[in-house]
């Protein structure tokens, strides 16, 4: 037994009040291994689904990455495939696009603001509480491996934290939660309605005011945006019909483009139409919009000079031309942007096209001297929320006038480069009145073009809005909420 000091103040042996010890700092007679720090306890790190989808709230995180550019390349990188890719999926863009609805709950269960949490730890419970609220897995096994990384990536004590926050988010389902935390359904329907559907209530409100009369369908609209789009591809004119698309992907035909097909699943980059070039992964939507420029009827003959003034990355822009092709036409590409403007060339090998690495608005092309025009400006992107995860989160209401200037400038440019009788078309991916009709209404008073009814252009579509544009919605249309607007240069 190894000796204490008296309390009475004496000394035991070794004369200074405490026994000798060695030079590790042992007493005599105790093993050196007994005076070691304990070992950490050994953890399970998580299993490469979850890791993948881990890794990529890191990157959208700290990186302001794009989860639907991360995701794919790490996949293929990670040798990830089949069910664990479609999990790994699931987990990453789920918990990016609920990323205000998962922080809502995560503040309540810990009792403090979610930027009073490490960030690391922040996304460990996000995917936790995804999967807990969201999906099918079980409970102890999202609770279990996301107190295990926590354990790995901190330590023991924050691990318990993450535990006792998952625990008491398990108790409850998530209408549970919603109904504790969401605006008033009488007091507030829009902000109501945005926290169920895990949106901004700012883009609620945006969707609400495009929607006008329709303003009932925003739950609707809401649910569409909130769900993963399917995939559809968009068969080459001149080279491939959509009928025989769909046969040789096992897909089906779809409902509005004459080149639509919808995909099942899988990875449409593995599909040897798309490899080889014959057919391109492209909403319906966006297929819409590049023939409707097409079908435009233009005053007196076109002579086949055809301008995309806004083409990276050029998927729009394959599709006119390889119509153009067919026409005798021929299509300028403008793109500023280098990377996308290589993309451009890559998506239109072996069609008539000519890409010119300049700024719309300053081209240098001659005035008056094309027969149609499309402008798809660059926007906000709130008609595609569906296809960019964490979009919804990222972007303000000070992005708006910025980009709807913009967007102003390249019309009035497109206008000045279409001859007489010619037709612009001016499309964005965004319903926000700011950078629809308030663009085009703009144009109308500034500049001599007439609007065109541009609903028959998009036939057999319906439900298109009272018109003259267009406006396509995910919960009518299943496309992207794509807006459309053909003007006429007057002679």
């Amino acid at each position: 037994m190894t000796e204490r000091p008296q309390r009475g103040g004496g000394k035991p042996q070794g004369g200074k009040g405490f026994q000798k010890r060695d030079r590790t700092g042992a007493p005599p007679g105790r093993d050196r291994a007994q005076q070691r720090p304990p070992r950490r306890p050994r953890r399970t790190p998580l299993d490469p689904a979850r890791q993948a989808a881990f890794d990529v709230l890191r990157a959208v995180s700290e990186r302001d990455a794009y989860a639907n550019l991360v995701l794919p390349a790490m996949l293929s990188e990670r040798g990830i495939h089949g069910r664990d890719a479609a999990f790994a999926t699931e987990l990453a863009y789920g918990s990016c696009r609920t990323l205000g609805l998962l922080d809502a709950v995560i503040a309540a269960a810990a009792g403090r603001p979610t930027d009073q949490i490490d960030p690391v730890l922040l996304d460990l419970l996000r995917l936790g509480t995804y999967q807990l609220l969201r999906t099918n897995v079980a409970e102890h096994a999202a609770v279990s491996t996301t107190v295990e990384q926590a354990g790995i990536e901190f330590d023991s004590v924050r691990a318990g934290f993450v535990n006792g926050v998952l625990r008491k988010i398990s108790g409850r389902d998530e209408a549970s939660w919603v109904a504790e935390l969401a605006p008033s359904a009488t007091s507030d329907p829009v902000g109501h309605l945005a926290f169920v559907h895990a949106h901004p209530r700012w883009i609620a409100q945006t969707f609400t005011d495009a929607l006008g009369a329709d303003a009932g369908e925003l739950d609707a609209a809401l649910a569409a945006d909130d769900a993963r789009p399917g995939v559809h591809l968009a068969a080459r004119p001149g080279v491939l019909t959509a009928v025989d698309l769909a046969a040789e992907v096992d897909g089906t035909v779809g409902r509005y483009s004459p080149y639509a097909v919808y995909l099942a699943g899988g990875d449409p980059g593995r599909l040897a139409a798309v490899r080889d070039g014959k057919a391109l992964v492209q909403d319906e939507g966006s297929q819409l919009v590049a023939q409707a420029l097409t079908l435009a009827a233009v005053d007196g003959e076109d002579a086949g000079r055809w301008l995309d003034l806004c083409s990276g990355p050029g998927g729009k822009t394959a599709l006119i031309a390889a119509i153009a092709a067919q026409r005798g036409a021929s299509v300028t590409a403008v793109e500023p942007a280098a990377r996308r403007a290589d993309l451009v060339e890559q998506n239109t090998r072996g069609l008539p096209v000519e890409v010119l690495r300049v700024d719309g608005r300053e081209s240098g092309l001659q005035p008056g001297s094309f027969d149609r025009v499309l402008v798809d400006a660059p926007c906000t992107g709130l008609g595609a929320l569906r296809r960019r995860p964490e979009a919804r989160w990222r972007r303000t209401p000070g992005d708006v006038p910025v980009l709807a200037k913009l967007q102003r400038e390249l019309l009035a440019a497109a206008i000045a480069l279409t001859r007489p009788g010619g037709v612009v078309l001016y499309a964005t991916c965004s319903p926000h009145l700011a950078e629809t009709v308030g663009v085009v209404s703009d144009a109308l008073r500034r500049h001599p073009v007439t609007a065109l009814d541009t609903r028959p252009l998009f036939a057999p579509a319906e439900q298109l809005g009272d018109g003259p544009h267009v406006q396509l919605w995910p919960h009518r249309h299943g496309t992207d909420a794509m807006f459309a607007a053909a003007l006429r240069k007057s002679q």
